[in-house]
């Protein structure tokens, strides 16, 4: 039988997927099925507690259990509820994965990128701050914009340390909040918000961090720029050619025409390991057997 991961996504069931693989240096064969409950937490409840011990691992999309800021982690109300639903198998948002694979592919794109002195927008860096660390310590000159993109205010931060002081004082507060008041969920992924938040994706040479916010906010000119994300479908494909990106990086495999989100991932390695909790140096194992590499399409 093949292990079986499903990804509980809040986001729009229009993305649902599911795919049957079997992982060069691991042997067993894995079930990936992503289900959306186009933006209701009781039906995410709901379907958490029907295949709860059924199933190997479950991730969460379309919402973060955790973000982080240093050290110091903070756990969001809302999907703190849906976690709790799970009471035999386990649950991941990718926030262990991102730590690592995301830090892990800046460096390796060093040499074909060329981080140092690229201008680096990270809509929300408190979802990636192991992506935004990395940028930050590959000399790019970063943009993070979790007050311009996550609360609506004009506020453009150019300095990890200043944003890590500020999320100690906010994210306390933040994760208390509904979570929609702070990240498009359901039906509000689709749609676009096209205002003055599109001069910062102008300015950046890159964009980087979550597909869902990106697209959000995306203007219709990206003549020339290089996204870094992951969990691509072949339609958002088709959406970034129309708007002339160049380059896009996924840093997570394609599997059956779209790459799959990090907490998909997460629950991959966490079903693939037979156990849970796993370390850094867990994940970091597991990609190397797994030989996770970012994956480059030119547009």
């Amino acid at each position: 039988m093949p292990k079986h991961v499903v990804s509980v996504s809040i986001g729009s069931s229009k993305r649902n997927s599911k795919a049957e693989v079997e992982l060069a240096g691991l042997g067993d064969r894995f079930i990936l099925e992503r289900i959306g409950t186009d933006g209701s937490w009781s039906k995410a409840i709901e379907l958490v507690k029907e295949l709860d011990g059924q199933v190997d691992a479950f991730g969460l999309g379309g919402a973060d259990l955790y973000v982080y800021a240093g050290n110091r982690r903070y756990t969001f109300r809302d999907s703190k509820k849906l976690a709790d639903a799970a009471k035999k198998t386990p649950m991941l948002d990718g926030s262990g994965l991102k730590h690592t694979l995301e830090r892990r592919v800046v460096r390796e794109l060093e040499a074909s990128v060329g981080w140092k002195g690229k201008k680096v927008l990270i809509p929300s860096a408190v979802d990636r701050f192991g992506l935004a660390e990395a940028m930050d310590q590959a000399g790019a000159q970063v943009l993070y914009g979790d007050f311009i993109f996550g609360l609506g205010l004009n506020i453009p931060l150019y300095r990890l340390a200043t944003l890590q002081k500020i999320a100690y004082v906010l994210l306390p507060i933040i994760t208390q909040l509904p979570f929609e008041w702070l990240y498009p969920t359901g039906e509000k992924q689709e749609k676009q918000v096209l205002d003055w938040r599109q001069k910062y994706f102008h300015w950046a040479d890159v964009v980087a961090g979550d597909w869902h916010f990106i697209r959000r906010f995306m203007p219709p000119d990206m003549t020339g720029k290089i996204i870094l994300t992951n969990t691509t479908t072949p339609d958002d494909l088709a959406f970034m050619r129309e708007r002339g990106i160049q380059t896009l990086i996924t840093t997570t495999p394609r599997l059956q025409g779209r790459s799959f989100g990090t907490n998909v991932m997460e629950a991959f390695i966490v079903a693939a390991a037979g156990r849970y909790p796993l370390s850094e140096a867990d994940y970091l194992e597991y990609i190397q057997k797994l030989d996770l590499h970012p994956e480059l399409t030119s547009l």
